[in-house]
């Protein structure tokens, strides 16, 4: 570039000379240098029309000359980007990074934009974890002013987190802080992982998982002073620390309502706060409470009420006196909500989460719950809500700013149980059907045992409300096997409606409808029939049937060779008598409360999870029980990262109207109750002599279980590995359904007994066991292995020492 002399100062725009301009007009170029007062140029004029000529990018060289009195401006034009092209990429794919670079096909070529593109591809692959990553741009002349631009890239090896280490951490161990982070290390199993890979975006979301742990769970002081990540050669990755300044625990003291709101009873509010005098302080309580309170008091006419907590820390005492302090915030009005970025997410999928809509009175503790529900959603990757002035001085205007996430499931899956054998799962799902928020999902199993569909959709928000809908339809085959001598089938749906009651309580009404038919082997039913009336044990023996359909001859005495009817088995008389009612239709009506404070659903470690179902049969259909059952599950650490459980269950199951209890409705005790025993291992069974000893069932039981589980320290933090020891107790007791069989004549009876009676164990014992098991959250899925020792029981029980089950998603 040459920059003008003095001598400039005299030219005048009409004699300005343009060369070199191939695809630029002239004129053009000439508009950039506008001459000052009198039509005169100055130096000052003319440098800036350079920097501006070099500013649209057009020009690759730009110089000033001054021949006979004259200002010749000389401009090289840059190329044309005849094709842009990635060599050597094969961890990302072309059409993402023809996306992130600003050098596009037919485009103008720019030497410092090619430098920029350079720089954003390299910046891809080290937030993909490789740092070892080289670009070097190549520029292949075409002629004409055209050029190829090709990015030949050197991906190199993937740069992984070799270790995680904090500092100044106490209160909790590595191992447990290192379940907080979505970071994890590299190790054996990476390869099915992609969060070892060092990411500087996630280490800062980390950071704040870090903080907000801490404020959770009683440290208000808590700093996470730095997160650092150095490259260490001899580790082959990065060494990311985490430098912790955890202060006291604290617990709340005096919890207090102050109101300067005229007219509003405070004494009202009290029970509607989250956070209690002498538990542990927990700043999510202190959220969730600012916002209960914002929406009872606008419920009750202040709706411009403004909250805020004010902690008051006695440093002695490791209290935190918490007052809530409600003023009469400025009257303002939202004017307009505006969403923006949901490409597919309807407007009112968004719109509904908001309590407030245009014209309310603006309040901040509803828009910071509207944020919260959004997130909640998991349709987008993120969601920001700011405010901006509106028209007026009591206007405010919020904008809400999302990016679309992926929300469509496809997943293939496949476990082994002891019980069911071998089984797959296809399944395809979504979880924002067409934007509208809907859930859809449907799948189809097969496995050794068992076989069939189910298909569901969910409405999450019915008739405006925040309730959810939900409808099912099901079907599955459960073939015969060393637990059951029968087969079931059984076909059906469901309707059932979520309400939620509050943050931790719901209450799920339903009713569900199937068709249940029961078929068996010739071999377990080969004893029917009018012709074994006579026979007190029904044993008519049968010719034995040869190759060529005819009855087997003995040659030394000349007589047909027989067999009883009982040398294959028998199915129980409770079984053929299902068998004998075909196809029967169960209506179902009936509800669940579910109360969850549970700190993780997936890995709890404190908190507690109880269910109540109850369900009644009979509204329709072809048969009438009851039954009510109770699941209470209480967690809680009891050293640091030994978390221990305690289990209790119950359940109680009846006929009315003059009906028996059908041997299907009967509750079964199997290791879901009591481990150590089979699935129907055990608990009310049928005893008759050549039978199959199938299981009844009982009418009423309860369990207990505690549970001790320990990570195994020796292994990775990622392979997610623990130790259980455990103790089970329970009952299975009261078999309510038939004992005498006097249709098609008398088939079996119990020695010593009356004809037609039923010989069955019923003893209501307690069955106990203790074990081991190792649990392995593994990337193939959860995975449980149990070994568990019967300690009672009785001798026709079945005992299944071993116990393995799991499965996977991919």
């Amino acid at each position: 570039m040459t920059v003008a002399q003095t001598t400039a100062v005299a030219q005048s725009a009409s004699q300005i000379v343009v060369e070199g301009n191939r695809r630029v007009e002239a004129d053009t170029i000439r508009s950039y240098f506008r001459p000052g007062p009198g039509g005169r140029l100055d130096a000052g004029t003319i440098d800036q029309g350079i920097k501006s000529l070099y500013a649209t990018g057009l020009f690759e060289d730009v110089r000033i000359s001054q021949p006979g009195g004259r200002l010749v401006v000389t401009v090289v034009e840059n190329s044309v980007l005849n094709r842009v092209a990635f060599e050597g990429n094969r961890k990302i794919k072309d059409e993402q990074l023809s996306t992130e670079i600003q050098s596009k096909p037919r485009g103008t070529f720019s030497r410092a934009i090619v430098q920029a593109d350079t720089q954003r591809i390299v910046e891809l692959y080290q937030r993909s974890g490789r740092y070892d990553v080289k670009v070097v741009p190549q520029i292949i002349e075409r002629g004409n002013g055209r050029v190829d631009l090709v990015f030949e890239i050197d991906e190199g090896a993937k740069t992984g987190v070799a270790k995680i280490v904090f500092v100044g951490n106490k209160a909790f161990s590595d191992w447990r802080l290192k379940d907080v982070v979505k970071t994890g290390e590299t190790n054996l199993l990476s390869f099915l992982r992609s969060n070892d890979v060092f990411d500087p975006d996630r280490v800062e979301v980390d950071r704040d998982l870090i903080r907000r742990f801490y404020l959770r769970n009683g440290f208000a002081d808590v700093r996470v002073v730095s997160a650092t990540a150095v490259y260490e050669p001899a580790e082959k990755g990065f060494v990311i620390t985490f430098t912790i300044e955890e202060g006291e625990r604290y617990k709340f003291g005096s919890v207090k309502i102050e109101s300067s709101v005229r007219n509003l009873d405070v004494n009202r509010l009290y029970d509607r706060m989250r956070t209690k005098a002498g538990a542990i302080y927990n700043a999510d309580a202190v959220e969730k409470t600012v916002e209960d309170l914002t929406v009872e008091v606008s419920k009750i006419g202040y709706p411009f009420a403004s909250i805020r907590p004010h902690g008051d820390r006695d440093y002695n005492a490791h209290l935190v006196n918490l007052v809530y302090v409600m003023e009469e915030g400025p009257r303002a009005y939202i004017e307009r909500i505006n969403i923006r970025g949901n490409t597919r997410t309807r407007d009112y999928v968004i719109r509904r989460e908001f309590d407030i809509v245009e014209g309310d009175a603006y309040n901040r503790g509803l828009v910071d719950r509207a944020e919260r529900r959004l997130r909640n959603l998991n349709y987008f990757k993120s969601v920001r809500i700011t405010n901006e002035p509106g028209s007026a001085p009591d206007r405010v205007v919020i904008n809400v700013d999302v990016e679309e996430q992926a929300t469509g499931e496809f997943s293939i899956s496949g476990g082994y149980s002891t019980a069911d054998g071998f089984i797959g799962e296809v399944s395809v799902g979504e979880r924002n059907l067409l934007g509208r928020g809907h859930v859809a999902r449907a799948s189809v199993t097969y496995g050794e045992k068992s076989r069939g569909f189910e298909l569901s959709f969910v409405e999450p928000y019915l008739l405006g409300q925040r309730l959810a809908l939900g409808l099912d339809v099901f079907a599955k085959e459960t073939t015969s096997s060393s637990y059951y001598s029968y087969t079931s089938k059984t076909l059906g749906g469901s309707v059932k409606l979520g309400v939620p009651i509050t943050d931790n309580l719901t209450f799920q009404p339903r009713w569900s409808g199937y068709s249940q038919e029961l078929e068996l082997d010739d071999a377990y039913n080969n004893c029917w029939g009018d012709q074994y009336a006579n026979s007190a044990l029904g044993r008519y023996p049968i010719s034995v049937i040869g190759a060529d359909g005819n009855p087997l001859i003995d040659p030394a005495t000349g007589a047909q060779f027989t067999r009883n009817c009982y040398y294959d088995g028998e199915a129980s008389l409770a079984v053929r008598r299902e068998l004998a009612n075909g196809s029967v239709f169960v209506s179902l009506v009936g509800g669940a409360f579910s109360y969850n404070t549970l700190d993780n659903n997936k890995n709890p470690t404190s908190g507690l999870l109880v269910t109540l179902n109850e369900d009644f049969a009979g509204v329709g259909g072809d048969v009438n029980f009851s039954k009510t059952t109770v699941d209470a599950r209480l967690y809680n650490e009891v050293l640091p990262d030994v978390v221990g459980l305690v289990r209790l269950q119950a359940g109680y199951a009846t006929g009315w109207g003059g009906e028996e209890l059908r041997m299907l409705d009967h509750f079964q005790g199997g290791p879901n109750l009591v481990r150590g025993f089979e699935p129907a291992g055990f608990g009310p069974r049928d005893l008759t002599p050549g039978s199959n000893q199938d299981a009844l069932g009982g009418s009423m039981f309860w369990g207990a279980s505690v549970e001790v589980q320990t990570p195994l320290f020796f292994a990775p933090k990622d392979f997610g590995m623990k130790l259980a020891a455990f103790a089970d107790a329970g009952q299975l007791w009261d078999y309510r359904g038939p004992t005498t069989w006097d249709e098609r004549g008398l088939i079996m009876t119990c020695p010593d007994q009356p004809q037609n009676i039923v010989c069955y164990g019923d003893a209501n014992s307690i069955r106990s066991s203790v074990g081991l098991g190792l649990i392995w959250n593994s990337p193939f899925g959860p995975l449980r292995f149990d070994v568990a020792y019967p300690l009672t029981y009785e001798d026709y029980d079945k005992k299944q020492v071993f116990r393995f089950g799991g499965g996977t998603k991919f």
